[in-house]
């Protein structure tokens, strides 16, 4: 894996187009693409000045959920995928939750390794945890 430093960054709106082309370019974006980007906390991976990827994040009670991970071809086996990751942990922890949560499809065994690699821990069928730090 060649790392390259990865900005993390709030989405803005002028992102979304960007954003929806590189999800169009991978696996053809849709109607939830868009809605996920307009209505849930989103970051940004900037690699150079370019979006690299992103990460959309619901927050759920006591858990904030990966809804979308994606990371642009380009930009595969750099570390991208593992800083927005661990933002999105940071994120969780500020927002007093106990739990960040992804749904891994059935047979992703990509997907699973590399969250299993990072901490997460099955919970359910498809779901996968990390447990987070709780203040007591």
């Amino acid at each position: 894996m060649t790392y390259r430093k990865a900005e993390i960054r709030p989405f803005r709106p002028e992102d979304e187009a960007l954003l929806f082309g590189l999800v169009s370019l991978d696996r053809g974006a849709d109607a939830r693409t868009l809605d996920v980007l307009e209505r849930e906390t989103v970051f940004v991976a900037e690699v150079e000045g370019t979006a690299a990827g992103y990460v959309a994040l619901a927050r759920e009670e006591q858990r904030v959920r990966v809804d979308q991970l994606f990371i642009s071809p380009d930009h595969e086996a750099e570390g991208v995928g593992t800083r927005l990751l661990e933002y999105a942990e940071g994120y969780a922890i500020w927002q007093g939750a106990r739990r960040l949560e992804v749904v891994v499809e059935e047979g992703n065994r990509r997907a699973e390794s590399f969250y299993r690699g990072r901490g997460f821990v099955p919970l359910a069928d498809d779901v996968l945890a990390l447990i987070l730090p709780h203040p007591q």
